[in-house]
């Protein structure tokens, strides 16, 4: 995120934050928070005792082992932040936990339900003795879903919602991906949202909440146009069937002849005439879902098959250059290093660096 708007301090200038949190969901949080200018403490563990972050090491190389560098992955989540080893099992460790909060708006833990309970570091204790702090809790499950202790990761909580079960092929085939839709999407930016309403409300009434993050829950309840149809029919879309899934020719993804890939997202009627046109193909231009046409019948799929062997017939090159400038909704599928280096881009370029 960029804050232009206004010259001078960001948003968050003056809060501050402690991170108890690991790996991606919550260490993205507090990122998304220091850019908007809160100062983030992030406490771990004694990392003799194996209690330091998980992404000091994932994916480490030999050279960071050389230089003493902890990975890529946490640097980047954890730039700007300042660092503290505090061992929350023993007195000493929570005496300097309860230091850090003294000054703190907002905590952000990650760990299983009931373990900041049994550290004596629940929302009731902490609530009691810092009245105006935030609390946020990411965890898979919610606090007191019948799931709440039951361990998981991304691909799990996609699962769980529903969401999965949709990445799949025109055959059926569920796909992996590798976007993390319920560690960011259901943990990163809802914890965000949550941590900001709450600050809000803590500064209007001079009382903190606490923040019970799902990532299950908060991917199922964005899960809307697939609940739509199960509202409408009793079950979910079929597969590679559904009006943004596939089963509208002018809304999917098309091979080339270079094994690369094009997304055409012309849904609306115009936009799919232009791209009609444009192929040569004016019979295609009104055989569409809004004149008629079912979304995944018979005609659709036969249509969707056509503009396949259509698309294969030219390198991925081809085709961005005949739709350049062409008001249709139609670019080429991107490899991240490609996403970085394209002029749409270009603040973005040192993003990972």
């Amino acid at each position: 995120m960029s804050d232009t708007a206004q010259p001078g301090a960001l948003p968050l200038a003056g809060i501050r934050v402690v991170d108890l949190t690991r790996l991606l969901p919550g260490p993205l949080a507090t990122r998304h928070l220091l850019e908007l200018g809160a100062e983030v403490l992030k406490v771990e563990g004694p990392a003799e005792q194996g209690q330091d972050d998980g992404a000091r090491h994932l994916g480490r190389t030999e050279g960071e082992r050389a230089r003493g560098e902890p990975a890529r992955m946490f640097r980047y989540l954890n730039a700007g932040k300042s660092l503290h080893s505090l061992d929350l099992r023993t007195p000493e460790g929570l005496a300097g936990l309860h230091a850090l909060l003294e000054g703190a708006d907002v905590l952000v833990e990650g760990f299983r339900p009931g373990v900041m309970d049994r550290l004596g570091l629940g929302w009731s204790a902490l609530h009691a003795r810092f009245p105006r702090l935030v609390m946020c809790a990411i965890s898979g499950y919610g606090q007191h879903s019948a799931w709440a202790h039951r361990a998981g990761h991304d691909l799990n909580y996609v699962a769980m919602a529903g969401v999965l079960e949709q990445l799949a092929t025109h055959e059926g085939e569920v796909i992996t991906p590798n976007f993390q839709i319920g560690d960011l999407m259901g943990g990163t930016q809802a914890a965000v949202q949550g941590i900001l309403a709450a600050l809000l409300a803590a500064q209007r009434t001079g009382q903190g909440r606490f923040v019970d993050i799902s990532m299950t829950h908060e991917v199922l309840r964005h899960h809307v146009l697939a609940g739509m149809a199960v509202q409408r029919t009793g079950r979910s879309p079929l597969q590679g069937r559904d009006l943004l899934s596939g089963g509208a020719p002018c809304y999917g993804v098309y091979p080339t002849a270079d094994a690369r890939f094009l997304a055409v997202g012309a849904l609306e009627l115009p936009f799919w005439q232009r791209l009609c046109h444009m192929l040569g193909q004016p019979g295609w231009a009104q055989q569409h879902w809004s004149l008629g046409q079912a979304v995944g019948g018979e005609e659709a799929l036969a249509l969707r098959a056509q503009l396949v062997q259509h698309f294969k017939r030219e390198p991925l090159a081809h085709w961005v250059a005949l739709f350049e400038g062409v008001d249709c909704c139609v670019t080429p599928v991107l490899r991240l290093d490609e996403a970085l280096a394209h002029p749409l881009n270009a603040a973005y370029a040192q993003l990972f660096s």
